[in-house]
């Protein structure tokens, strides 16, 4: 699941423009596809528990994100992407850049790009306060899960980032208003998703370079933890539903490049496990990290930590309970976000 930032990325170019006309693109409104959750929906039944499935080829999301990119040099123009739904070439370097999920806001920014569009989540549709400096003033472009295609071909951008699962029903539409390129899907692929960004963008060398320093970043951390770690379990309130986010999430990466031990509830490699508020008593580990996707008061938060399983755990007990910023921990799908993580887990972790 996890890259080297030194990995080679490529594929060969080969010009695709989509003759889709742009008066149909205005014409039509996005709905997008699948949750705000950061991650899919929930699916089958799994013994006494829930699993919220990836759905068809999740394991091989991040492989296959990792085939993705360009042969082109540094610099070079036209340059040819190889990407989720096929290839789409960029004819110069993109100036205005339109992200349509929090992943690519934060890949974006983080290299230095202001975009002139973002489409955030339902549950909170203001700029993420932790790139609010470097953002600059982006449009509002719908959400996540409701494109508004008018708008974006109003900002007239020369590129377009977003995703496979969040708006493959759009990409006809998007492709015919500016260069489009998706990834497969936001989450665990959060580093792969950040080189094939950083490709379309002409940025590869900073995007290593930053990942570079994420991961030496991690591996001190855990080096300073030594060798008998704490566990950790990531708790998520969200409206109907609770989770608790496994191996193959966002967070569940960044855990695992820490070193970090995980209860054995979340060592499935998916992208969570659902419980309900009667079985918070699963979430028991040294160290509870609780996030809350849009208004807490929406969901069973409350129900849950004012319950005796809830009070009873041990590091409720211990006050090793803490709520973290869902925007970093669960949202921010990118770097920066993660090296935002990082700074957290050390000042709750590290004595």
């Amino acid at each position: 699941m996890s890259i080297r930032p030194g990995r080679r990325r490529q594929r060969t170019a080969a010009a695709v423009a989509l003759p889709v006309a742009l008066a149909l693109a205005l014409a039509l409104s996005a709905c997008g596809a699948s949750d705000g959750s950061g991650g899919s929906s929930g699916g089958k039944g799994k013994s006494k528990e829930k699993v919220a499935q990836g759905g068809e080829d999740f394991a091989g999301a991040a492989k296959k994100t990792a085939a993705f990119g360009t042969d082109a040099e540094p610099g070079q123009f036209p340059r040819t992407i190889t990407h989720a739904m096929g290839k789409t070439q960029i004819k110069k370097p993109p100036r205005r850049v339109v992200v349509l999920d929090v992943g690519e806001f934060d890949n974006a920014v983080s290299l230095g790009v202001k975009p002139v569009g973002l489409a955030p989540t339902e549950g909170d549709n203001a700029i993420p306060s932790y790139l609010k400096k470097q953002a600059g003033h982006p449009k509002s472009v719908g959400t996540i899960n409701n494109l508004n295609l008018e708008a974006i071909a109003e900002l007239k951008p020369d590129l377009i980032l977003g995703s496979q699962l969040r708006a493959a029903d759009k990409y006809k539409q998007l492709s015919a208003i500016a260069p489009t390129v998706f990834s497969i899907r936001p989450g665990f692929t959060w580093k792969e998703n950040f080189l094939l960004n950083a490709a379309a963008l002409d940025r590869t060398k900073q995007a290593k370079a930053e990942l570079g320093a994420y991961e030496k970043k991690a591996e001190k951390l855990g080096d300073d933890l030594g060798d008998d770690k704490p566990t950790v379990s990531m708790v998520r309130y969200m409206p109907g539903m609770i989770r608790l986010y496994a191996k193959a999430s966002f967070i569940g990466t960044i855990l695992h490049d820490v070193g970090l031990p995980r209860p054995k509830n979340q060592q499935v490699n998916d992208l969570a496990t659902e419980i309900s508020s009667e079985r918070i008593d699963e979430a028991d580990a040294d160290w509870i990290f609780t996030g809350a996707y849009g208004d807490p008061k929406a969901t069973d938060r409350a129900k849950a930590q004012d319950s005796p399983l809830w009070k009873n755990l041990r590091a409720v007990k211990k006050g090793q309970a803490k709520d973290v910023k869902d925007e970093t921990w669960y949202l921010g799908l990118g770097v920066t976000a993660a090296d935002k993580v990082l700074d957290d887990l050390r000042g709750y972790l590290v004595m």
